[in-house]
């Protein structure tokens, strides 16, 4: 037995250094060690030896499972070293190298465009005003005077979610939600996203629309005429403004603005449909009717409101021909707005 005892202890010697690999190492431990390891065996067979030859025998068994395990130890930390390195050596860096610069994202234009006329009508001492986007029909349409048979309320203008509800055509609800939980004077625009079944170069079915409204007393059209003035000299710089008569349900009188086309400055392009003019905004006084839908008194208040489309603002300031290019994600379009 004292000879198998030294062979194995030989052969564990050789077999462990010649190891390539922890997988290979762990093999021959269980090979050696485990439950039915050669060692183990051995151990096992020490009870069929005399009383006088087994202290002998099991200290010989110790001392090679001690010089067993030491060398499995040594070769583990050998062999994790060795991994160890070969893993370094693929993740070199090489610090000379360039480095990779972030990529960061910029405001959108329609955004952009949206903050920059929000903090002129602050300025000026407007209130924020929000409203949701899927509204009633009584909201979008009948306390704004607009009458059932106008053509704003077919099925082609309009997308209805069933008869009392549709999609906001406008964010004029947001002004009569408003005038129902508040009392005159005040000032207010209402900027968000509206829909029409509408789609070419100067309309998409979902665009953005700010409109104001101001309610106080003795509230005149010169007073509105004024501050629209204003703030679009504010919003567009020193160019040149027309006010239009116009007509709709819910003003009177009403007017449409027009500012001179950015794109071509007045000689006519695609863009103005080559009139040198691009409409800018529809505004009037309050009609009497909607002021008395939300309980206001037309003969101590008046008022006047308007409203314009952002993205139309926004491609005016930049000089932009196609509405679309806004929606179609196109970073080469995207990343010029920094």
């Amino acid at each position: 037995m004292k000879e198998k005892v030294a062979q194995l202890k030989e052969a564990a010697g050789i077999s462990i250094s010649q190891a390539e690999s922890l997988q290979q190492l762990d093999e021959i431990r269980v090979k050696l060690l485990g439950k039915k390891g050669e060692l183990t065996e051995i151990s096992k067979g020490m009870r069929e030896l005399t009383p006088e030859e087994r202290p002998v025998m099991g200290q010989l068994v110790n001392e090679t499972r001690e010089f067993i395990s030491k060398a499995l130890e040594q070769k583990n930390s050998e062999l994790k070293e060795k991994e160890k390195n070969e893993r370094l050596a693929q993740e070199i860096i090489d610090i000379t190298l360039p480095g990779k610069k972030n990529v960061l994202g910029t405001t959108h234009p329609i955004t952009e465009t949206m903050d920059f006329m929000k903090n002129i009508f602050i300025e000026m001492g407007f209130d924020i005003a929000d409203g949701p986007e899927v509204e009633k029909v009584a909201l979008n349409f009948d306390a704004l005077n607009i009458p059932e048979t106008h053509p704003s309320r077919d099925i082609t203008d309009t997308f209805y979610i069933n008869h009392d509800v549709v999609l906001r055509t406008q964010t004029s609800p947001v002004q009569i939600r408003y005038m129902q939980n508040h009392k005159p004077p005040f000032r207010m625009i209402c900027p968000g996203k509206v829909y029409r079944p509408d789609y070419d170069i100067s309309h998409t079915p979902m665009f953005h629309q700010m409109e104001g409204l101001m309610v106080g007393e003795n509230i005149s059209f010169a007073n509105f005429k004024a501050i629209l003035t204003n703030s679009l000299k504010k919003i567009f710089g020193d160019t040149e403004i027309r006010f239009r008569p116009h007509f709709f349900p819910f003003t009177e009188p009403s007017a449409e603005v027009d500012i001179q086309c950015a794109v071509c400055k007045g000689k006519g392009c695609r863009m103005c449909k080559d009139s040198g003019w691009v409409e800018i905004m529809g505004c009037g006084m309050v009609d009497p009717e909607v002021l008395k839908a939300v309980g206001y008194d037309p003969n101590e208040v008046s008022g006047f409101a308007f409203g314009m489309g952002i993205e139309r603002v926004a491609m005016l300031r930049h000089g932009i021909n196609d509405l679309r290019a806004f929606f179609e994600n196109d970073v080469r379009f995207l990343k010029q707005f920094k």
